[in-house]
């Protein structure tokens, strides 16, 4: 996944009202529960079918690094839906979204002003109809660079031009080298 999805994965998962399971078996329990059945599971996480009845048991304690990190990311993924559906609508309608990021930014303007990049930390809060396009483009697949254009043009909008009162021959927002970057509801 990208930065920008997993930012704002990460920031949905704080809106969490219970941690999801942590040991092997509990991850592997909760996702036979969801898949309703080992072979899913199985076909899921690239193992044998054998391999995930015995971590239900736990016979299995320890997965290997790589199958640990996937097993986190699946049941993740398919933790507390409604909760997550919930953050993501309150920030799409009335909440917004606050960006904290240190990164390149610079833009293009008229001749005559001071349009170079140049490193600057912000933590702006954007208007929910950005979380919207955010969270929308997020679910329709996205690239990084999509939801990098989406995240510039709110820049934009609320940092530069503060909600029309100034910069407005303003035309675009050049956001790159990213240091830092952290969604919050």
């Amino acid at each position: 996944m990208s930065l920008f999805g997993n930012g704002l994965d990460a920031a949905v998962q704080k809106a969490f009202t219970r941690p999801a399971p942590k040991n092997a078996g509990a991850q592997m329990r909760y996702l036979v529960k969801q898949l309703k059945g080992t072979r899913a599971v199985a076909r899921m996480l690239r193992i044998s079918q054998r391999t995930v009845e015995r971590y239900v048991k736990d016979q299995i304690k320890k997965p290997r690094p790589d199958l640990a990190a996937r097993l986190e990311n699946e049941v993740k993924k398919r933790w507390q839906p409604q909760i997550r559906a919930k953050a993501r609508q309150k920030a799409a309608t009335t909440g917004g979204i606050v960006i904290d990021t240190r990164a390149r930014i610079g833009y293009t303007a008229p001749i005559g002003t001071t349009d170079e990049n140049r490193l600057r930390h912000l933590t702006v809060a954007l208007p929910p109809r950005y979380a919207a396009r955010l969270f929308d483009a997020q679910e329709q697949g996205a690239s990084d660079q999509q939801l990098r254009q989406i995240a510039a043009e709110a820049l934009k909008e609320v940092y530069f031009q503060d909600g029309g009162r100034r910069a407005g021959q303003l035309e675009e927002v050049r956001f790159t080298d990213i240091e830092h970057l952290e969604f919050d509801l």
